[in-house]
Parts: structure tokens; sequence; C-alpha cells
């Protein structure tokens, strides 16, 4: 979660970062080589988790933020890079991380999470942990002055972790669930020039697939509006959505992850 001070070191540092390029000559947006985005997103995150036993016995279905009490709004860090080689070639890198925890007494019981039972009254303490890595390569088959229109294919590297704990003075039990699987994700990524004060930038990414023990899909879609306070320095806002779905086969963790996240963000890039 990103604090009032940490997001006054970051825009002051991007502020200063383009007062050093403040007399260059325009560049327009689609032809910068460089752009570092930092800032803060809104997130309204909604999660579904089952974990199976070891044995084979069907987990519960459980909400994260209902069942759990996990939080339901939170301020969490926006990083993207974009690195051009070429006119028509770019890379891009994300990285987005969700973690909460929370102990609230269940409301129902009993219920299984992996090897444990869970009963009613439960203080049961929950982790979840998201992790998204995105490396992207992305070709412009549109450019100009004005707008581009990039394809693109990300390999994305989903990470999930999951733990309950409950320990009283008559009960103690625990246990978690880790999974992970790389997705190639194709997209398009647009970019439009209204003028040189103002642009535009979007961009969508699906995939659906299924590998070995793991099937599942994701979604990604960002939209920004930018104002050029400086040649290399932009303030933005946009909105923002992910949403990750994980059915693992494994026969060691074995379970269901469906999780959502989407909301307003606020932002500073340095481009050049």
């Amino acid at each position: 979660m990103i604090g009032k001070k940490t997001a006054l070191l970051t825009l002051t540092a991007c502020l200063a970062a383009g007062a050093a390029f403040a007399d260059g000559d325009y560049v327009s947006p689609t032809d910068a080589r460089f752009a570092l985005t930092l800032g803060a997103v809104e997130v309204s995150p909604s999660t579904v988790v089952r974990v199976d036993s070891k044995t084979g016995t069907l987990g519960t279905t459980f909400n994260g933020e209902d069942d759990f009490g996990l939080d339901s709004h939170r301020v969490e860090p926006k990083f993207d890079l974009m690195l051009r080689a070429g006119e028509r070639n770019r890379l891009f890198f994300d990285y987005f991380t969700l973690d909460r925890s929370d102990t609230k007494n269940l409301a129902f019981g009993p219920a299984n999470f992996g090897d444990v039972v869970l009963l009613e009254g439960d203080p049961v303490q929950a982790e979840l942990s998201l992790r998204v890595l995105e490396l992207t390569y992305g070709y412009s088959f549109w450019h100009s002055e004005k707008l581009e229109v990039t394809g693109t294919i990300s390999i994305n590297d989903t990470e999930v972790e999951s733990s309950v704990r409950v320990q009283t003075a008559t009960r103690h039990v625990y246990d978690s669930q880790s999974t992970a699987g790389p997705f190639p994700t194709p997209g398009i990524t647009a970019t439009y020039v209204a003028s040189k004060r103002f642009y535009f930038d979007g961009t969508f990414r699906y995939m659906r697939i299924s590998i070995d023990h793991l099937e599942g899909s994701t979604t990604i879609y960002d939209f920004e509006a930018l104002y050029r306070f400086r040649p290399n320095v932009s303030f933005g806002l946009g909105y923002s959505g992910l949403r990750a779905d994980l059915l693992s086969r494994k026969s060691t963790d074995t379970g269901y992850f469906d999780f959502s996240a989407k909301g307003p963000e606020i932002f500073v890039r340095v481009a050049f």
C-alpha cells in the first residue's frame, strides 16, 4: 500500500527527471523510446477460492471478502515500463501485487479448506497473495505521429498463495496452497495523440489456456488520459482491471481461484 509520503516522493522524483528535458524538442508520445509510469490504483478486489484436500475431498468454495473479511478496497502501487527498439518494436514490463490478511469468525461450518476442517465460529486467520508479472513484446502495425496501434504477446506469470489458520486454546489448524503458471497472452495497445498536451492510451489482453494440470484465463485492460505538464512529464488518470481464474488439477494442490480487481488510477509518466 502506498502512503502519502511515498506518493509525494514519487511525484517529486518524476518532476525532477522531467525538468532536465523541459527545454527539449517536442516528441510525439508515439515516438518515445522510453517511458516509466509510477502511481497508485484504488482497486476493488473480488475473490473466490477453493482448496481441495490431498486425498481428493472437494473443498468448500469461499468468498474471500465476505467469509474471511479480506479488504474489498485497497490502494496499490502502479508500475510499468516501456522500451522502444527501432520504429515499430516495443517491450513492456508490468507488475501487480496484492497481499491481504485478516481474521474473522466463520459464519458457517463445517467447511473444508485443503486438509483441515473449519468449524462455525472459528476465528479464521486468512492470508491471500496474488502476483502477476508480465513481459510483453509489441509490434506496431500502424505508426504515425497521431496514432499508434500495436499488436502484443505477453508472458503472463500469475502466482497465487492462500492459507488459513485457527489458533485457540482448544484448536490449532493450518493449511495453505500455492499455484503458479505462465500464460502466453495476446493483446492490443493503442495511443491516440489529440494535441501536444493531451493524449490517450488503451490496452486490452486476454487469453484462455490449458497446460498440463493447470487451466485458466487472464483478462487485463487499462484506459488512460494524459496531460503533458512538460515535454517529458505527463500526469494521467485512468481506469484499469485485472481478472484471473485458475483451476489446478495437480495431485498435491488441486483447487480453484477466481480473482478480479478494478478501479481508478492516478500516475506520473516520464518519457523521452
